[in-house]
């Protein structure tokens, strides 16, 4: 995205602006909450609040530029709106999120519609599950120093 998208969207091209557009784009595809644009910012040494960050987020979002998902935590996290449908599954165990699209789950869906009377004009699909990956990355970020102890009561299964 660049200034002239913000112009065409009708907002004023202002720094925390194309800042905020940086850090969603360098992002990709994963999905980040205001708190954690903000932790960027201030990361790479940008004075720019958390109040800047959520009202800029609103704009954006009002404004078509971004999308807002709320996940299984509840907390918003938002992704530069690319303008091509996509659903997401998320795991469970680390909050992982990742995209995805299948031809055949979007026409199931256009027929159940279809059976009940809809047509449909939008929906959001999120599949919750747990990683099977022996090898998955982001297991590895969320394992705490020291000795491991486990974990009891999580879902189905246990």
């Amino acid at each position: 995205m660049q200034s002239q998208d913000l112009r065409k969207a009708g907002l004023k091209v202002t720094l925390p602006r194309l800042k905020i557009v940086e850090i969603l784009e360098r992002s990709r595809p994963q999905h980040l909450s205001a708190e954690e644009i903000h932790r960027r910012l201030l990361d790479s040494h940008e004075d720019i609040g958390l109040a800047t960050v959520y009202r800029v987020l609103t704009q954006f979002e009002a404004a078509g530029l971004v999308s807002r998902r709320h996940f299984e935590n509840g907390m918003a996290v938002f992704e530069l709106n690319e303008g091509t449908h996509h659903d997401h599954i998320v795991c469970m165990d680390c909050g992982h999120v990742e995209e995805f699209f299948d031809k055949e789950i979007e026409a199931r869906q256009d027929v159940v519609a279809e059976m009940r009377g809809f047509r449909i004009k939008e929906h959001a699909l999120v599949l919750y599950g747990q990683c099977q990956r022996a090898d998955c990355p982001h297991r590895e970020r969320l394992k705490p120093p020291g000795p491991a102890s486990p974990v009891h009561g999580r879902g189905r299964g246990q």
